[in-house]
């Protein structure tokens, strides 16, 4: 934890970050799979929304997920809270990123 105003403990960051479908499907079942058997790997609280205006969703959940219903070209923003948020955030941009791929 770091040091707020008047010497307070702040809360722990949020991580955020956000990357653009390629897929020419979208988020469909099998990404949508791939991206919360990622989320679970990681101990922080994930959340991931599609588009600026979207409703933000466990990440860790395949429903939820699923129902974004994110397009081809739409951009999925993601956010986490705990100690591994950094590489949380960072592993699920580098998923969007390379199209779900590996």
């Amino acid at each position: 934890m770091t040091e707020g105003a008047g010497g307070a403990a702040a809360a722990t960051p949020i991580a955020e970050g956000s990357a653009t479908l390629g897929d020419p499907t979208g988020l469909h079942a099998r990404p949508a799979v791939k991206l919360t058997k990622q989320a679970k790997g990681f101990e922080a609280e994930v959340q991931v929304r599609a588009g600026e205006a979207g409703t933000w969703v466990n990440a860790k959940s395949p429903n939820a997920v699923m129902k974004l219903k994110a397009g081809h070209g739409e951009r999925l923003f993601f956010r986490a809270d705990g100690a591994d948020a950094e590489a949380a955030v960072a592993a699920l941009v580098a998923l969007v990123e390379r199209d779900f791929a590996g």
